[in-house]
């Protein structure tokens, strides 16, 4: 039995999905930023970063989104959710996925994050006024050199397509038009129609 931890709104919901995807046998617990269960006591004694998404197995706890989509790929091949005969291919994904996390995630994140970068007022508002830009651009460089389509790494769909869904759903909240990318706005909208993604925005609104 794995069990997750999220919160809504974040980037959990990759974890979240590809869990539903793979047919796992696990657990979603929700935390409240709101209330700031992330940096309780018990919850640090799980995750020290106080960040989601955390994911127990039983070897242990992993933490960062790509680390848990690789992880879940493999433990569950026969949902073939990476190409894992191909070192190379699934080096591709890990590309792929590393950019959300290391770039776009961080771009969206100077939009309330700021004071993890800097102290001063005004460099919190400049931050934010530029995350609609630097969002854009990420977006277009996604959309015109890295998405191959009808999924992103062409036919099959890997774990990068639930990570991809998961930031697209910061674009309306960015000041960002998804539709200035057609090839994402389209997956977009086939990823909202997937069972397991439905279920697991029900399951959030629980």
């Amino acid at each position: 039995m794995l069990k997750l931890y999220y919160a809504t709104g974040t980037c959990a919901l990759a974890t979240y999905i590809t869990l539903e995807e793979a047919g796992a046998d696990y657990t979603a617990e929700r935390l409240s930023f709101k209330d700031n269960q992330q940096n309780s006591l018990d919850y640090l004694a799980i995750n020290p970063k106080g960040r989601v998404p955390a994911l127990v197995t039983d070897r242990g706890v992993l933490t960062e989104t790509p680390a848990m989509l690789a992880y879940l790929a493999q433990v569950f091949p026969k949902a073939k959710l990476a190409p894992l005969d191909d070192p190379f291919d699934f080096a591709q994904v890990q590309s792929f996925n590393s950019y959300l996390c290391s770039t776009v995630h961080i771009n969206h994140a100077h939009k309330m994050r700021g004071a993890r970068w800097a102290t001063q007022e005004s460099s919190f508002a400049d931050m934010k006024a530029k995350v609609p830009q630097t969002m854009a651009a990420c977006f277009s460089l996604m959309e015109q050199k890295m998405f191959r389509g009808p999924w992103v790494m062409g036919e099959q769909f890997t774990i990068c397509d639930p990570y991809l869904y998961t930031l697209s759903t910061w674009l309306e909240g960015d000041s960002v038009d998804i539709n200035a990318t057609p090839k994402i706005a389209d997956h977009f909208k086939r990823m909202s129609d997937r069972p397991a993604v439905r279920k697991v925005m029900d399951a959030q609104k629980a």
